[in-house]
């Protein structure tokens, strides 16, 4: 009986939102928003929302509050977000990991597609190979050939089950010959702490989470999983230059709401988007962080709604025949 009010009463509040239609869209927002950050504090999802969230305060008039709620993958915040009312003020920030590579190894109680509006994308970036500060090899062929002397010893940490530093692992396995074991943590940012700490050899993240500690000499880079440099650690050699061509992963992050969320109020959400991505100071940050900002076009929910689902038809058949399980 609790299920079937709580369904009528989001449903009636649906309906009251689509019923003010314009009116609602010009009044939004009249209260702070929450993000929903669906990977631990520190990691990558998390600094870019709190970019965005703290830019997009201006546009909006309003506060928008993150909230980090994690677990499997992030499918557990990505669902927290679906069973919201459809009135904008949850948003989901999510990426490749969340919204895409989740569909393919959870039995999920929601649909990616369609129980979610689109609102904009906000950056990709390539990963990086990284490792403790203490492994022996100098480079990305020592890593290899380290790994390779070493079967089954080494450990790789990723952010969950499923998530793109897993998946990109179980490849990077396929196209070395290596064997290792994959630990799971609630996020990148435990995992990178133990990276820096010694607890697990290497990782396949991100620049946001990885660059400062390379900085700070406390691990190790061996290359990016780009056809370019980047402009923010022009350094690093490319995977084709350090002896792994082809080896190239791009990591998106973007937002959407709830399915029903009237399209005013999605353009208005959209709006406060553009303009935070246009604005030099975010830009600043994200290129620092390795980010690259999509195109006015790609910044659209029409952009972003095509960009999922092709996303979702590239990669589901993938990490399917890789037999990837959630843990």
């Amino acid at each position: 009986m609790i299920v079937k009010t709580t369904r009528l009463a989001l449903a009636m509040a649906g309906l009251a939102i689509v019923g003010a239609g314009p009116a609602a869209a010009q009044s939004f927002p009249t209260h702070p928003l929450t993000m929903i950050v669906p990977f631990a504090p520190g990691g990558p999802t998390d600094t870019i929302g709190r970019i965005i969230a703290e830019r997009m305060r201006a546009p909006l008039g309003q506060p928008v509050v993150i909230e980090n709620v994690t677990g499997a993958g992030g499918s557990i915040g990505v669902g927290r977000v679906v069973r919201t009312a459809p009135d904008s003020y949850t948003i989901s920030i999510g990426n490749s990991s969340s919204h895409v590579f989740n569909g393919a190894i959870y039995s999920l109680q929601y649909d990616l597609l369609n129980d979610l509006e689109p609102v904009a994308l906000l950056c990709s970036q390539p990963l990086l190979i990284v490792a403790k500060k203490a492994m022996p090899a100098d480079d990305l062929k020592g890593l290899i050939a380290w790994l390779k002397a070493n079967p089954d010893k080494a450990s790789q940490g990723t952010p969950g089950a499923g998530t793109a530093a897993h998946i990109t692992g179980a490849f990077f396995q396929k196209q070395t010959g290596t064997r290792f074991a994959f630990v799971p943590y609630r996020g990148t940012g435990p995992a990178m702490q133990d990276l820096v700490a010694g607890q697990i050899d290497f990782m396949i993240d991100t620049p946001t989470n990885s660059l400062p500690h390379a900085r700070n000499g406390a691990i190790k880079i061996y290359a990016v999983t780009n056809q370019h440099r980047l402009d923010a650690a022009p350094d690093i050699p490319t995977v084709d230059e350090a002896g792994l061509p082809g080896f190239h992963f791009a990591f998106w992050q973007a937002l959407w709401v709830p399915k029903g969320t009237p399209k005013d109020i999605v353009a208005r959400l959209n709006a406060a988007v553009v303009e935070t991505l246009a604005d030099a100071g975010v830009r600043q940050k994200f290129a620092e962080q390795g980010q690259d900002v999509p195109t006015r076009e790609q910044q659209t929910p029409q952009a972003l709604g095509a960009f999922h689902k092709a996303e979702i038809e590239k990669w589901w058949p993938v990490v399917k025949a890789a037999n990837i399980k959630a843990e």
